[in-house]
């Protein structure tokens, strides 16, 4: 074993009590670092899968009609005042070629032509105002993740088969196999069964949402062969907003990603993550400054030892390495005993915290890059704050430490 190793253990050894402060400092350090990042992290991507689960991550629509003025307002004589035109349902010009386009894009791992409108959904007396979405059951699949949402029967809307949301089966009091009328503003309607009932966590949604086969909307909204929007998932979450903004300027069409829809979502992620690095840094300002205080303390208690040290031949340099070494032992052990502690705390805060309707709030994320990276900051932290203190023991003078003692 090396002598600057050999040595370092045996101050840490001599100087138990102080050595088992540090070392409790640095674990409870790491421990909290590494147990509010895997927190915030887990909250944060259940968080987004609950949100995105129940919707694309863009969607392309027609451009709206913009009502332009029949006057030269600077020729006239009269004041000319240009209100908007009301949005009517509109279908996708050429969608088809617009589809195969974009199913082909680089980063683009799904694609799903819909059509969707208001329309009514009745049962006896009892009526609801719904959005009819009229879907390719399978392209769609592709793109949100509905089948897992499903709580009767399966995601198969075809023909005169519809799936509903729980909520709206409730109101209309339907259950599985009951057939529902839906009617839309263009005296349309037909009559669908219901073959499966699905909960994406939202109970707007779930009382809103009818899905249907494509054609069957399309008759029912008077949109023969059209399709009123593309829905798409990318495969870089974060860089929806970019593929929207290049797909627009390439198809001259509306496309809006989660990030635009969901900006007060996004604005508390960043918010959060900013407020864990905050943290994260001033834990590890705390843990280096009591590493620096607890070595300059032993230094000033060893200075005999150094002395001795020096006078038999020790360079400079190997004094330096043992003061350095201690750090680093300590940020090491410290770093591992905290990680070990911090995934219990995470395991166990993930297993009795439960959400309102008794599932998981989050699942734990606790991958090993989390810790390595932990444990690389708390070792450079180790050894950046016993530089100082070693440092100083090895610009010791031999003679004036053993005279000193």
């Amino acid at each position: 074993m090396p002598f600057e190793f050999l040595v370092a253990l045996r101050f840490l050894r001599e100087g138990r009590m102080q050595t088992l402060l540090i070392m409790a400092g640095v674990t409870v350090g790491v421990a909290v670092v590494v147990f509010i990042t895997a927190l915030i992290t887990g909250l944060q991507a259940n968080l987004v899968q609950r949100t995105l689960g129940s919707q694309a991550h863009i969607v392309i629509r027609p451009p709206e009609e913009v009502a332009r003025p029949t006057l030269d307002r600077a020729s006239a004589d009269i004041a000319a005042r240009v209100e908007s035109r009301a949005q009517r349902l509109r279908s996708i010009d050429q969608w088809e070629a617009v589809f195969a386009r974009l199913a082909e894009t680089p980063g683009i791992v799904g694609a799903s032509p819909m059509v969707s409108g208001p329309a009514f959904a009745s049962r006896g007396n009892a009526s609801k105002s719904v959005a009819i979405l009229g879907v390719d059951a399978e392209l769609y699949r592709k793109v949100v993740s509905i089948e897992d949402d499903m709580v009767a029967g399966r995601f198969r809307p075809s023909g005169t088969d519809a799936v509903i949301g729980i909520e709206l089966a409730r109101d209309l009091g339907v259950a599985m196999g009951d057939k529902i009328r839906l009617a839309t503003a263009g005296n349309r309607e037909d009559l669908v069964t219901v073959v499966g009932m699905f909960d994406v966590g939202t109970k707007d949604l779930n009382r809103r949402w009818v899905f249907t086969s494509m054609k069957l909307a399309q008759n029912l909204l008077d949109l023969p062969g059209g399709v009123t929007n593309i829905d798409l998932t990318v495969s870089e979450l974060f860089g929806a907003e970019a593929t929207a903004r290049t797909i627009a300027g390439q198809t001259g069409l509306l496309a809006e990603s989660w990030m635009q829809t969901n900006a007060q979502l996004l604005s508390a992620l960043r918010a959060q993550t900013a407020s864990t690095l905050t943290i994260r840094v001033f834990v590890t300002l705390i843990v280096a400054l009591g590493i620096a205080s607890v070595l300059v303390v032993s230094v000033v208690q060893k200075q005999k030892e150094i002395g001795i040290l020096r006078a038999m031949g020790a360079s400079q340099g190997r004094i330096l390495r043992v003061f350095l070494i201690q750090g680093g032992l300590v940020a090491v052990v410290g770093s591992i005993l905290g990680s070990a502690i911090a995934a219990a705390l995470v395991s166990l805060f993930a297993r009795f915290v439960r959400s309102a309707d008794g599932s998981a709030l989050f699942t734990p994320l606790l991958e090993p890059s989390l810790f390595f990276t932990t444990w690389l900051v708390a070792l450079a932290t180790g050894v950046l704050a016993a530089t100082l203190p070693a440092r100083r023991a090895a610009k010791l003078d031999p003679a004036q430490a053993i005279r000193s003692t």
